[in-house]
């Protein structure tokens, strides 16, 4: 307990991180070698690291292809890697998905595929659903994203608006062997919620998609509300026989992310509180309910006594409001920020593990006490800058924000609360 807070913080994250590497949790899932030629492919923000990981252990021949996001491909030899955008797809997301499914074109009971996904194929592997164009479906991904719907509210639209999501992929694929090793980033764990599950049955329905775009006030463009509306865009459902020679494992998870980091603070003498994986809502919202969590601890009066870490993932979501710049992860601390208004003692770091938060190459941020005094002394208003959803502004000027690159892998986000007595 001798490390001042920031140092520790960012330790905490990078063993959370270290935990969810390609190269330690791929090799441990290979299927059984065989003869054949084993084709490889894969969509997300890990899926060339995880291609370059079975390169290095797949003892037989392969051959495939990846896409992942812009700046986080990484060489390998006998797998092509494409990069592509994300949040919102461009042009090279759809002629990625033409080209993994040109891959698997004609193969036969006797070939095997591998499928390797992470958080971000959604959006990097995207093959619009029948009379739909690349830009409807950013707008309705843009709009989605605005919206405040959770990761599996957007992900059951963007099943039904595809033609490679929603387990399109595994048909194409079979009659082959067909094997999917996943690194989880979405709050529960759910298969289908990976990438949009392009290899696993779905049981949502257009109806579903509908519903949830209506509630959150989605405008649909003409097709994609006659594709839903019509039942045209109605996803593979899992009692398919595409489904019959298809096994799927969940290599790594925020799970083991947030044990990762537990494991370390124990060691380091702190009482550790983990909320759990898979926390979702509103950042702001949650940024209240951790602030009054925090103010108990720090206090005598909660569930863990100081000093102690607090842990917990998931994915948050954000309405957005104004024309800021921000992301999930910042705005939850900007509020964090104003709820705790100086609190002593309390010190948190909230970072997305893929390096990523939003649309900026920035991990997150961290606070402390002096937050909004620093802030001030800038002429900085927080509560302003949460108005205008523009929390990675603010914490840029704090020098705050945590700065992680390409990680390469995505186990969603992570949140540590260190909340130590005053000296």
């Amino acid at each position: 307990m001798n490390q001042s807070p920031r140092p520790f913080m960012r330790a905490l994250l990078d063993a959370a991180i270290e935990s969810a590497r390609p190269e330690r949790c791929v090799p441990l899932f290979l299927p059984e070698q065989r003869d054949a030629p084993l084709v490889v492919i894969g969509a997300g923000k890990a899926a060339a690291a995880m291609a370059r990981a079975v390169e290095a252990h797949w003892r037989g021949p392969l051959c495939g292809v990846v896409v992942t996001r812009d700046g986080y491909g990484v060489a390998c030899e006998r797998v092509e890697v494409l990069e592509a955008a994300h949040p919102v797809p461009d042009a090279r997301s759809v002629l990625a998905a033409e080209r993994i499914l040109r891959e698997v074109r004609d193969l036969g009971a006797d070939d095997h595929v591998l499928c390797l996904l992470s958080g971000g194929g959604s959006a990097l592997m995207c093959l619009p659903g029948e009379g739909l164009t690349l830009a409807d479906k950013q707008a309705v991904n843009a709009a989605l994203l605005r919206s405040g719907a959770n990761i599996h509210e957007m992900n059951c639209v963007r099943r039904h608006l595809s033609r490679i999501k929603g387990g399109r992929l595994a048909r194409a694929v079979y009659p082959a062997r067909f094997t999917t090793l996943m690194i989880s980033d979405v709050p529960g764990d759910d298969p289908v919620d990976i990438a949009s599950g392009p290899t696993i049955g779905d049981a949502t329905t257009c109806t579903d998609a509908l519903t949830i775009c209506t509630h959150y006030g989605i405008a649909l463009p003409p097709a994609a509300r006659q594709l839903l509306g019509s039942g045209a865009g109605e996803s593979v459902k899992p009692n398919d026989a595409c489904f019959a020679r298809a096994k799927h494992h969940i290599v790594a998870a925020p799970g083991q992310a947030l044990q990762a980091a537990e494991r370390m603070a124990r060691a380091s003498g702190y009482e550790v509180l983990t909320l759990g994986d898979a926390i979702t809502g509103e950042a702001r919202d949650v940024a209240q309910d951790h602030a009054r969590l925090a103010r108990e601890i720090a206090r005598g009066e909660g569930p863990v006594r100081a000093p102690c870490v607090v842990l917990s993932g998931g994915e948050l979501s954000v309405t957005v409001r104004g024309d800021g710049v921000g992301g999930r992860n910042v705005e939850y601390l900007n509020a964090l920020a104003i709820a705790l208004d100086g609190a002593s003692g309390i010190h948190a770091l909230a970072a997305d593990t893929d390096g990523v938060d939003g649309a900026r190459d920035v991990a997150g941020a961290m606070i402390s006490p002096d937050t909004l005094a620093r802030a001030r002394a800038l002429g900085l208003d927080a509560a302003d800058h949460l108005a205008r959803n523009d929390a990675h502004t603010f914490f840029a000027a704090l020098g705050d924000q945590v700065i992680t690159g390409p990680t390469r892998t995505n186990v969603n986000d992570f949140r540590a609360l260190l909340i130590v007595p005053p000296v």
